[in-house]
């Protein structure tokens, strides 16, 4: 039986679908391959993004470095999923205002041991090649090509660094094997309305992608599904040698964008060669209702959303799974507090999340995320909002469906999500209503990162 039979079996029938890929089978040869996959796969991070549709957010850091679900950084997810599949030497390409990114790498992700060739190396826009930045997601790998050569791994794993989900990217890596093509790219069914933020492949009944085109203005439906089209996830495979190839002959396109979804892979698919479509349900760790779960948080309307997701009673995301964790740097912080039972001044908390460090004085906080270090002072209303780190909030003041960026020191009495139109004066208030708050909208200057 050759290697690309054995992954397909292991994917068929030695794995619960949804599911991490645990061991069901007793320690036969499918999951023993699969791993060994993982464990001759480099992964490439691309993590130097402006992110500029979420606005206040990334003007101090990249997007990759944005805080969420109460603890953790969006990296985190694409990092934890490298880490728990087996795929531990990890490489993250950083441009765009990296230095809270590198700082949060250095601080959570050191743990990797390098005495087994362990690692997660940053690796910066240093123009190694040539005189430019990065010029695109292709040529961010290409520009990092020399070190990459180092390492000698049979597959090299190409990953966004802003998006939410958890994969089991050893699944993915057998399909590749399996299907013997030059490049996996794993996609998701989007709603045909959203498909123009994304790239957009059309596929054979093979799985074979047959027509591709990134963010197109007229998306192609899925068949017999008009509402509905298959979108790139982001998340490639190639051989290694393959891979470093195709780089080159793009670097010497003077024509090429030098982007993987714009130029590499039109081309791949125009030459003839075979580009396999690997679907996200079959590699996804997190399944709500049959749905695989993965968000695209790139608008501050879905930042907002995916984290009010998790205060529902049973969120879509599961991040209490043991079985796969999502990984992250861990302050040292006490416990949070709720202070004073009086009628009128209660310090309590109902159907949100809330992170070490915080103290809650005399105030109702309702359906919201609260990072850690948040000081809520007495008579406060609080519903349907984010408060990222170290945030001061104080007497008497109102919040409702609000993002509140780090170090913010609210003073008495502010009112947000009562009166849109004096909100819109102040702050910057998205289409779905959700006012964002920063230190610089409140006059207040912070140098510290964040």
């Amino acid at each position: 039986m050759s290697i690309g039979e054995v992954e397909i079996r292991g994917h068929m029938d030695g794995f619960d679908q949804g599911g991490p890929a645990v061991d069901r089978s007793g320690g036969k040869q499918p999951q023993r391959e699969v791993r060994r996959l993982a464990h001759d796969a480099l992964a490439i991070i691309l993590a130097g993004g402006r992110g500029s549709r979420l606005a206040e957010l990334t003007e101090w850091r990249a997007k990759p470095a944005v805080p969420f679900g109460g603890k953790f950084r969006i990296i985190d997810f694409a990092l934890s999923n490298c880490v728990n599949s087996g795929v531990r030497r990890i490489g993250i390409c950083t441009q765009y205002k990296a230095q809270s990114l590198i700082r949060h790498v250095q601080r959570g992700w050191s743990f990797l041991d390098g005495r087994f060739g362990e690692f997660v190396e940053l690796l910066p826009a240093q123009q190694r090649i040539t005189e430019d930045w990065y010029r695109g997601t292709a040529d961010a790998v290409y520009q990092n090509i020399d070190i990459l050569r180092r390492h000698e791994k049979k597959y090299v794993l190409v990953l966004a660094g802003d998006h939410v989900y958890k994969m089991d990217y050893a699944r993915m890596l057998a399909d590749h094997v399996a299907s013997r093509a030059v490049m996996t790219v794993a996609c998701i069914e989007v709603p045909l309305a959203d498909a123009n933020q994304f790239g957009v492949m059309t596929v054979d009944a093979n799985r074979r992608i047959t027509a591709f085109e990134e963010k197109p203005a007229r998306p192609a439906p899925l068949p017999g599904r008009p509402d509905r089209t298959l979108a790139s996830m982001g998340i490639y495979v190639f051989d290694e040698v393959f891979l470093y190839e195709q780089l080159i002959c793009d670097a010497e396109d003077c024509g090429s964008s030098h982007d993987f979804g714009k130029d590499l892979i039109p081309r791949l698919i125009g030459s003839g060669l075979p580009v396999h479509a690997h679907h996200f349900r079959d590699s996804c760790i997190n399944m709500s209702n049959g749905t695989p779960y993965w968000r695209d948080v790139g608008t501050l309307d879905a930042y907002w959303e995916a984290n009010m997701e998790l205060t529902r009673v049973v969120p879509d995301l599961n991040l209490y799974d043991d079985d796969w964790p999502i990984w992250t740097y861990q302050e040292q912080l006490p416990p949070a507090k709720f202070v004073f039972d009086d009628d009128g001044r209660r310090g309590m908390a109902v159907d949100s999340l809330v992170s070490g460090g915080c103290i809650i004085s005399g105030s109702e906080v309702r359906r919201s995320v609260l990072f850690s270090n948040v000081r809520v002072q007495n008579y406060c209303e609080i519903e349907d909002c984010v408060i990222l780190p170290n945030v001061e909030i104080g007497n008497n003041v109102t919040l409702r469906r609000a993002v509140v960026d780090k170090r913010c020191r609210l003073p008495d009495g502010l009112k947000v999500g009562v009166d849109p139109e004096m909100d819109r004066k102040r702050f910057h208030v998205t289409d779905r209503g959700v006012t964002v708050i920063v230190p610089e909208s409140l006059g207040q200057r912070v140098h510290h990162l964040r």
